[in-house]
């Protein structure tokens, strides 16, 4: 699964180890779905990481900001916009999500943004609140693990002979 996340959902991963956003790149790490991310959105998201008003209240290194934005450089799915959008017409910096999630065939788009959430969905992509994208990858993970389940259970029968079975 390829997903957008949106700058303030990567900062807030950033700022704080114990949220929703903590946990979404958690999963990401452990590869299950890919970011895909443009030139814009990471431009978006050093601009953001240097706020004064952010980096006095927590005080980020620079050292960990330019490894964070290395880290996705390199492991992220670059995004080329082929496409100018003018969906969100009171916040256009947040058309920028939505043409980097067209581009590379993303399915979903992680904001906590309320124009890009009021929207809900936008030519097949879903747009979710971070605790929706977790609660997204939970039910992914347990119907994942069910048919896990089964396929042992169905391994295992398929083993026994028919005096066990009986």
């Amino acid at each position: 699964m390829r997903v957008v996340l949106d700058a303030n959902v990567l900062v807030s991963a950033l700022i704080s180890r114990s949220g929703a956003p903590a946990r979404i790149l958690d999963r990401w790490e452990r590869d299950e779905f890919e970011i895909a991310i443009s030139p814009a959105i990471r431009e978006e998201l050093d601009r953001v990481l240097h706020y004064p008003r952010l980096q006095e209240r927590f005080h980020l290194p620079e050292r960990s900001i330019e490894r964070f934005l290395r880290l996705l450089a390199r492991q992220a799915v670059e995004a080329v916009e082929t496409e100018e959008l003018t969906v969100v017409e009171s916040d256009p910096t947040d058309n920028r999500y939505l043409e980097c999630a067209l581009a590379p065939g993303a399915e979903i788009i992680v904001s906590g943004d309320h124009h890009l959430l009021e929207l809900g969905e936008y030519r097949g992509l879903q747009i979710l609140s971070p605790a929706g994208f977790l609660a997204l990858l939970r039910l992914e993970h347990s119907e994942r693990g069910d048919g896990a389940k089964l396929d042992r259970a169905v391994s295992k029968a398929s083993d026994q002979t028919p005096e066990d079975q009986d």
